[in-house]
């Protein structure tokens, strides 16, 4: 088949032209499309046909974006050097907006800045043990400071976690010594009230036994059957209290 030449030249020039005006947009991203310089419009997903050297088009990817936030050393409420890291997710809502608002369109840089100085902020203002016991409370605290901040450049934080909090030698000795002195006082209590709840019940006992002396003589009894059952070679032989008082005041006198 004998192809004429201008039939080429057209061929040849939408293969090298066509890309220039026709751009392919993918589900996950938004063209936002500059004719001489200013904007004209949002386009995508599917195909954008545009005019080549008078419109130019960016692209936004609408896909969350986890970042890590670098280690922040902060000195908290009550005045301790800790270093705290995190994660911040986040996503492009209006596409435009973070394009035209931030300086060279690097939202993700922008929000990185933020991110950081926030989380010296808020930690700051925290104190050590509140920082440790309520994490999903100051969470939910960096990421609605933050979100209220890159709102207008049209970036929505979903979320951020406090990853590791990281305390200095000293304080974590000072902290396991609290802990270990805390259970120690628990275990006093607790025994303590042991104690007192085991007098209690020989007071009951024993006001039992002096109403009725013969209850004496069956607790006796019941003791040699538990020694029995043990078959301990030991043998136990119950003397009458009776007795025993006899001799004491034979000696006093």
């Amino acid at each position: 088949m004998n192809f004429s030449p201008s039939l080429i030249m057209i061929i040849v020039f939408v293969i090298i032209v066509g890309p220039m005006f026709i751009k392919v947009v993918k589900e996950w991203e938004r063209g936002i499309i500059f004719r001489l310089g200013k904007y004209d419009r949002t386009r995508g997903p599917g195909l954008v046909f545009m005019i080549p050297m008078i419109e130019n088009m960016i692209r936004r990817d609408l896909r969350i974006i986890p970042m890590d936030v670098p280690p922040q050393e902060i000195i908290t409420r009550d005045n301790v050097t800790v270093k705290v890291n995190a994660v911040i997710f986040f996503k492009v809502i209006n596409a435009e907006a973070s394009v035209i608002k931030v300086s060279g369109g690097d939202y993700i840089f922008a929000t990185s800045q933020i991110a950081q100085t926030t989380l010296r902020s808020i930690l700051g203002q925290s104190e050590l043990d509140g920082l440790l016991a309520h994490r999903e409370e100051i969470n939910e605290k960096l990421q609605k400071v933050i979100d209220e901040q890159t709102e207008p450049w049209g970036v929505k934080v979903t979320a951020v976690e406090m990853k590791d909090v990281e305390l200095p030698q000293n304080m974590q000795r000072a902290m396991a010594k609290q802990a270990e002195a805390e259970r120690e006082r628990r275990a006093k209590i607790i025994h303590a009230e042991g104690e007192y709840q085991a007098a209690s019940k020989l007071a009951e006992a024993a006001s039992v036994i002096s109403k009725e002396p013969a209850s004496l003589q069956l607790r006796y009894l019941q003791t040699l059957t538990e020694i029995a059952v043990e078959k301990n070679s030991t043998i136990v032989f119950p003397m009458p209290i009776d007795l025993i008082e006899v001799f004491t005041k034979m000696r006093q006198k």
